[in-house]
Formats: C-alpha cells, structure tokens, sequence
C-alpha cells in the first residue's frame, strides 16, 4: 500500500516529534525537543500519513562531510522512525526510497547516517563505512611510553565549555577535514554538543574542558563528565566519561590525554574514539586499555558515478564494476572506475566487468575503511577477473581510518 508523503512544517513538529517518540520509546524534555527543531532542516524532512495521522517520519541534514581526498555534500540521514501499529507495511521502504530521490535531486552524490539497529539499512543500499571503539582504561594502568611527544610550550588550561566555545569551535573547524567521516558543524549543532542542563548530564557532572594551549593560541580540548563514587572502605572509585578530544598535533592530544588520565579521584574512563586513536600506541601497558567494536556511520551512494569520481585514491587502479541496485535503479549497471593518486573518473560501459558487487559493499568502502577483501572473503561479491577486487580495495583504502565523532 502506498500512503500519502510530503514534507511537513514547523507546525507539526509536535506530531513529527511524537512519532519519534513513539517508535524509539523516549520522552524528550521540551527543551531537547527544541534543540532538535532548531537542527531541523523543515524542507528535507518526510512525513507520511495515514489518512490524518502521521505514521513515518524522516529528516536529511545538509552536511559537509569529509571524504579521502577532502569534503564534499553529503546527505545527513537522521530522525528515522515509524510507529509500531503500521510496521510491516511498506513505510519505510517507501521514506526510504523517496528521500533518496531527494537527495539525489539536492545533488548529494551521498548519504550517511547512524543506524538505531544495524540490521535496518543494509536493504536500502547502506553499508557499514566505518568503526568506532568503546574504551575502558584503567588509570593505574595508563602510564605513557618514555617517547611520548612533549612540548614545553604547551600548558593546560581548565575552563567553562561556555567561555572558551569561540576557540573550541575555530579548533574544530581545523581539524575537520582531516579524518573521512568528519562533518562540520552548524551553530546548533554546537548548541547541542555544549548543551549542560541536569537532563543532559545523565548522574553526572558538569560538563567540563580542558584546554592545550600555547602562547599563539588553542591547539586542542577535551570535553568531559566525571562521576564521584567511594568505595565501602572510602577509597576514591570515580568515573570520567569523555566526550571529545581534538588536537592539531600529536604533542597537544597527548598532553590532554595524559591531563584526563591523571584525573584526581578517578580510577576509570570511558571513551568511543576511532579504530586508529593514538592514545594505543602511548600507553606502555595496552592491555590496561580495553575496547569493544561498534559499527559506526553507514554511507550509501547515490550516484555511483558522481561519488567514486569525487574522491581521492591511494594507489592506481582501473576496473568495470557492475552494480547491482535496486532501490536507485540509475546506479545498476557496469562503471569503468579509472583512478590513480591525481584524480577519478568513472563512466558507464559495456566492457566485461571486473566484479559484481551490490551498491552496499561500494558503500561500506567508501570513506577508506577497506572491507571489499572481507566481503569477497565472505563470498558477498562476485570476482570476474583475479585481483581486481584486491586492486579496488587498495585503491580505496585510506589512513587516517574513518569516523564521525558525533551521532546526528
């Protein structure tokens, strides 16, 4: 069955919020409602109905997200849900299906997003793009390697997230592109990041920062939360959650690392980091710090040709790559990828393809993560020609790894 779908306004974002709602099984405070109105971008959102009542709701954000080689349009998939009385009948797939159509026609060669349950997107063409690693470290464990970069110009500096938010964002800002994955960020999504009423702490602290700073300026912050607790015999058992840490050099992360390790009362802290942190090679036990893989931002292409074309490459490669797509009909088909480290080009073709993959696994390597040979390895791709999925994979790896930093 197909329902009526469109965009909704600012007036309905009681019932555009109350789906949400619904489907992830939250309360929101009305002030965290109006945080995410604000984010909102009211054109790009999708609503369908059944007859007056709204079932399914999308959203898109307009981000500008770095790929290997440097940034590009990306559309920001959030605010997925569908109310349990109308799962199981085609409303997702058709938001889905619709929203990709829109994207498309924004001219987003692009879409990301984070999946509430990882079993979801994979059938719209998304693929698991990149990872992301809990941690747990033990602080009587975290001492640094004797070569840890140090510069004695640097200083740390405590302050209020709210005063020094100007030199928090300039240092974000430059250090966005560096890392696929990465987007950058609007005033409200900052509003959100900084955000430090009572509901936000979740039984914890004050939002707290650190700065590493020089004389020139912000080389670095780090965003954290503590949790007091003793132990039956008074001794200090405290929690530091962290949020984010950002660096321009190796010798500022470090020295914020070493400041959040060293945390008085604090015997354990949590963080989420990317696959390639640093802080595992300058820990001289690294065994102290344990990590559990999540899966993090998913990415769809959404135009084949316009996507492979719009990154960078590690190394040369020229391949057909048939893909298979049946949610956007427009990417099925053969592409001849030619690339080499000084730019891409792909075309359609009628040449003999290379491989035959589906428009996921494209997905999934993407931003650089490198998954093709595992998937070949777990026969989800077809290899026509020896080594032509191997060369692809090479080409599209990339360092650093990919990571996103921050759900929306």
């Amino acid at each position: 069955m197909t329902y009526p779908i469109r965009p909704i306004d600012a007036s309905e974002w009681p019932m555009f919020s109350g789906v949400l709602e619904e489907a992830f099984g939250w309360t929101t405070h009305p002030t965290q409602s109006e945080r995410f109105k604000a984010e909102t971008e009211f054109d790009r959102t999708l609503a369908v109905f059944d007859g007056d009542l709204m079932v399914g709701v999308t959203s898109v954000y307009s981000l500008r997200m770095t790929a290997p080689g440097g940034p590009l349009p990306v559309g920001g998939v959030t605010a997925v849900g569908v109310l349990p009385s109308h799962r199981r009948r085609g409303v997702l797939s058709q938001m889905m299906r619709r929203q990709l159509a829109d994207i498309r026609d924004r001219g987003e060669p692009v879409a990301a997003l984070y999946a509430s349950e990882s079993v979801i997107y994979g059938r719209f063409g998304y693929g698991r793009a990149s990872s992301s690693l809990s941690f747990r470290i033990d602080k009587h464990g975290s001492a640094f390697v004797k070569s840890a970069p140090v510069d004695p110009s640097l200083r740390i500096r405590v302050a209020s997230p709210a005063d020094v938010r100007a030199g928090i964002e300039r240092l974000f800002a430059s250090v966005v592109t560096a890392r696929p994955g990465r987007y950058e960020r609007n005033k409200a999504f900052w509003d959100s990041t900084l955000a430090d009423e009572e509901f936000d702490r979740n039984g914890m602290s004050t939002l707290r920062c650190l700065l590493a700073e020089d004389d020139e300026g912000v080389r670095g912050y780090a965003l954290f939360r503590t949790k007091s607790s003793w132990d039956e015999n008074d001794v200090p058992n405290g929690e530091l959650r962290l949020i984010e840490l950002e660096s321009s050099d190796p010798a500022a992360g470090a020295l914020l690392w070493h400041s959040v390790l060293n945390r008085d009362l604090v015997t354990v802290v949590r963080a989420y980091r990317p696959p390639d942190e640093p802080l595992m090679a300058l820990l001289a036990d690294q065994r102290q710090l344990r990590a559990s893989w999540l899966d993090e931002l998913w990415v769809r292409l959404v135009e084949v040709d316009r996507a492979l074309a719009a990154r960078a490459y590690s190394a040369p490669v020229n391949v057909v790559i048939e893909v298979e797509d049946d949610v956007c009909p427009w990417n099925a088909g053969r592409w001849r990828l030619t690339a080499d480290t000084t730019g891409a080009e792909c075309k359609p073709t009628e040449d003999e393809p290379d491989m035959t993959l589906p428009v996921s696994s494209l997905g999934s390597a993407y931003m650089g993560d490198g998954q093709l040979i595992q998937q070949l390895g777990a026969g989800l791709l077809r290899e026509r020609v020896p080594g032509a999925v191997r060369a692809l994979d090479t080409a599209m790896s990339w360092s650093p790894k990919p990571w996103a930093g921050r759900v929306f």
